[in-house]
């Protein structure tokens, strides 16, 4: 009982529950990191799920209002009616301004979403058959970032979700993120900022969040893209103006792109 009740509370209070990565019985969002994923979840459970669940009882009403109304002992001489322009006019109409109704608040969340604004930071996602390679063009830092195996987790570490090397960004700056692929579609993907774009080999895709919370979110490729489509997570590691730049200064030399390009050139040559 107590894991229903839960479960149906969840449905309307994601929010509330449920925090930077994926729950048992979860049925709602994750919480809300930046004010486009706010949106979205105010849009879903404010405008979207009221009207689902009034549409489900109407039609549910009229299924057993039909049955009992018109079953076969109360109407021994059925009504030959083909058509009534009445109805007919409704039925096309109210979908129609219904669908209106939905549309003008979920174009403004995807304009908004679209007109990236001034970034304060950019980072580059490469998506691999089957992990992520990153790159801060600006800082001239480059990494791949694979999952954690289950024998290599530390306390705390979520399974599937974990990484070696997190994409590390500051709270409350405008981080642009550049997408693309080496192989096959991938898609980056973060709940908790409301972000999601293909990875397409050849081209590149932007998208932007705005991290309002000091903390680790974690999301995971979203397009099919082969047999270990479902091990490629996605760590975002959001913390204050001071730890991002003592980040950089190691991360300068620990991931220089120089030093990297070399290593892999000595490589070829040795070969």
């Amino acid at each position: 009982m107590k894991t229903i009740l839960f479960t149906l509370l969840s449905t309307f209070y994601s929010t509330i529950l449920f925090a930077n990565q994926p729950k048992e019985w979860q049925l709602g969002f994750q919480e809300a990191a930046s004010q486009s994923m706010r949106e979205i979840t105010q849009f879903h459970d404010g405008l979207l799920l009221p009207i689902i669940i009034s549409i489900s009882v109407f039609v549910l009403f009229l299924m057993i209002y039909v049955c009992i109304r018109f079953r076969a002992s109360k109407n021994p001489n059925p009504s030959k009616t083909t058509h009534n322009v009445t109805v007919e006019v409704l039925w096309t109409l109210i979908p129609c301004l219904i669908l209106i109704v939905m549309a003008v608040p979920s174009f403004k969340i995807l304009y908004k979403q679209d007109t990236i604004p001034k970034a304060d930071l950019t980072v580059k996602a490469i998506g691999y058959q089957w992990y992520w390679g990153y790159e801060y063009p600006d800082e001239n830092i480059i990494f791949d970032s694979y999952m954690i195996e289950d024998k290599d987790l530390k306390e705390n570490q979520p399974r599937l979700l974990a990484v070696d090397n997190e994409v590390v960004v500051p709270v409350n700056k405008v981080v642009k993120v550049l997408i693309t692929a080496n192989d096959v579609i991938h898609a980056w993907a973060l709940p908790s900022f409301g972000v999601k774009r293909d990875a397409v080999p050849g081209r590149i895709n932007e998208t932007w969040f705005k991290a309002e919370k000091v903390g680790t979110y974690y999301g995971q490729c979203s397009e099919l893209c082969g047999i270990k489509h479902a091990f490629m997570p996605i760590t975002v590691k959001v913390v204050s103006e001071e730890d991002y730049q003592e980040w950089l200064t190691g991360a300068k030399i620990k991931f220089a792109k120089e030093i990297l390009e070399e290593d892999q050139f000595k490589k070829l040559a040795s070969k």
